[in-house]
């Protein structure tokens, strides 16, 4: 009698992050812990991201012209389709994610599992933590707890629910009234930048990955637009600089703060946010030697 066939499960190929993220590791192995990291939150937010409801968004012209030169980021709160069972799903994967690579403690890693049961975060706290930023919080500075491991969590859990509203919306709005050094879309701050042949600036949004343009000489964080005042230096990109590109750090001798962009070379991929951040991590210890704040 013939065995029947067994069925093997297929794999899901690599997304382009995930197959870069791979290519890194390879290229740069001491940064082995933080691509192994990301490579998880990514199959997270890839799951996550299939059961995202998707929006129509109502975008007139002359309203969007009038809310950008006001300064007023385009997505509302309303208009994110977050569902509240998945993002607390999420929370607690991401928790445990952080744990295994000892970025938490487990005292921590257990409270916020336990706020997790116990029904947190629910819409009110989300709400708040969404409109500081998308309001005030670019004129008024970062919140007391901006830099809570709580607070992070809460922006990684909400980048798929972020990103699909900014996906649905980014190629059908024209950002020239835009001159503003926060996301036009929700208001956070940017994470990264990406530079052209042509030497324009694009910012990417640390916590909904849109992108928007602007004067590559001025500092996104406080506007600051004298040049002798700003510094800028650059670093070899991985594998291969003269194929992929190299990125640059630009450090403002106002604020103190810096951003870190990727050039790339005319044949090479775009920018990807989480590659990018992680392959250019050297330019953060360069920029805290020389008195540089992320």
């Amino acid at each position: 009698m013939t065995e029947p066939p067994v069925r093997q499960r297929l794999e899901r190929p690599d997304t382009p992050e995930v197959a870069a993220l791979r290519r890194l590791k390879a290229a740069q192995p001491q940064l082995a812990s933080a691509v192994d990291m990301q490579v998880e939150l990514a199959a997270l937010y890839r799951r996550a991201q299939i059961r995202v409801t998707t929006r129509v968004f109502d975008l007139d012209a002359e309203a969007l012209t009038r809310t950008l030169a006001a300064g007023i980021p385009i997505v509302r709160f309303g208009d994110v389709p977050f569902d509240w069972p998945d993002l607390r799903g999420l929370v607690r994967q991401i928790v445990d994610v952080l744990r295994r690579f000892d970025l938490v403690e487990p005292s921590e890693h257990d409270a916020m599992q336990a706020r997790v049961r116990a029904g947190h975060p629910n819409a009110d706290e989300v709400a708040d933590w969404y409109n500081l930023r998308a309001t005030q919080g670019h004129a008024g500075g970062e919140s007391p707890d901006a830099g809570s491991t709580q607070t992070q969590v809460l922006s990684l859990a909400s980048r798929p629910f972020l990103g699909r509203a900014v996906e649905m919306i980014q190629q059908r709005v024209n950002l020239s009234p835009w001159t503003r050094p926060y996301c036009p879309f929700c208001g956070g701050d940017p994470e990264l930048g990406v530079i052209n042949s042509t030497r324009e600036r694009r910012l990417v949004c640390g916590r909904c990955a849109g992108q928007w343009p602007f004067d590559d000489i001025a500092c996104p964080f406080c506007d600051n637009r004298d040049s002798g005042s700003i510094t800028s230096f650059e670093y070899a990109c991985w594998p291969d600089p003269a194929r992929d590109g190299v990125y640059r750090l630009t450090g403002c001798d106002v604020c103190h703060r810096y951003l870190k962009s990727y050039v790339p070379r005319s044949s090479s991929r775009p920018v990807m946010l989480d590659v990018d951040t992680i392959g250019s991590l050297l330019l953060d210890a360069a920029a805290a030697q020389r008195g540089y704040i992320s």
